[in-house]
């Protein structure tokens, strides 16, 4: 992956991100010497802030994110699957998904200064913080392809589930995906529609309801359950998980 390096001082709004400085905080953010200085400063180059370089070739933290992304799924998939043996894979799901949320990254890439290296040319304003998680994904990308899969698996668990994340919080955290999605909607105006179909499952002699729930008739998320509001709720869980990927809520 081509990488851009910091060897000028590049400009950030209207401060100035200095390679020395960068690698100190890096440091001490990691809790060691980065191997490859030059894909960590491209985790924190967002898109609107995107070089080009001689070849054609565009270097921003995009790909990064995916990747960690990815990974931080698997991650924290193992660590609730091992760490809780009672709960369901719903409960499983829900809680992974409220670990992962927009609003979580975002507050806790602020909690680890992460913010105060993002190179960006985009002016501060709410809809702004979606960025700040964004960067925190993709420096659990550059970490995996620095130093592998292990050391990025160590690294969340220590200094984000246990250092910066109260768990017990989270997982007492009763969430209603609906009402979330339903409050977003009114605040921003959307058409929220529920569709319904019902059939009887002979296997499991029961009648089983499927909903879509359709934004502004786009499809954000589709849910199965045995009555009309556990079908709704796994709808609203994947139309949730969908707009908060988005960044549209806080």
């Amino acid at each position: 992956m081509p990488v851009v390096s910091l060897n000028h001082s590049i400009k950030k709004g209207t401060s100035i991100l200095d390679k020395k400085a960068f690698l100190s905080a890096l440091k001490k953010i990691l809790g060691f010497k980065p191997g490859r200085p030059g894909i960590y400063e491209t985790a924190f180059i967002h898109r609107s802030a995107t070089f080009e370089m001689p070849d054609g070739s565009c270097i921003n933290n995009e790909r990064l994110e995916y990747l960690g992304d990815a990974i931080l799924d698997a991650v924290l998939s193992e660590y609730l699957f091992i760490n809780y043996p009672d709960a369901t894979e719903g409960e499983l799901t829900k809680l992974r998904s409220r670990l992962a949320s927009r609003a979580t990254l975002n507050k806790l890439a602020l909690t680890m200064n992460i913010n105060k290296f993002i190179i960006s040319h985009i002016i501060n304003n709410n809809s702004s913080l979606k960025i700040y998680g964004d960067a925190l994904e993709a420096l659990l990308g550059a970490l995996f392809i620095d130093k592998g899969y292990s050391r990025t698996r160590k690294f969340i668990i220590k200094h984000i589930l246990k250092d910066y994340i109260d768990l017990n919080r989270v997982i007492n955290t009763e969430t209603d995906y609906k009402s979330q999605v339903f409050q977003w909607g009114q605040k921003l105006q959307k058409q929220i529609v529920f569709n319904y179909t019902e059939d009887y499952d002979f296997n499991e002699k029961k009648y089983v309801f499927t909903t879509v729930l359709r934004i502004d008739h786009e499809i954000f998320g589709e849910g199965k359950g045995s009555s009309k509001k556990e079908a709704e709720q796994k709808a609203s869980l994947q139309a949730f998980k969908k707009i908060n990927k988005l960044g549209f809520i806080d």
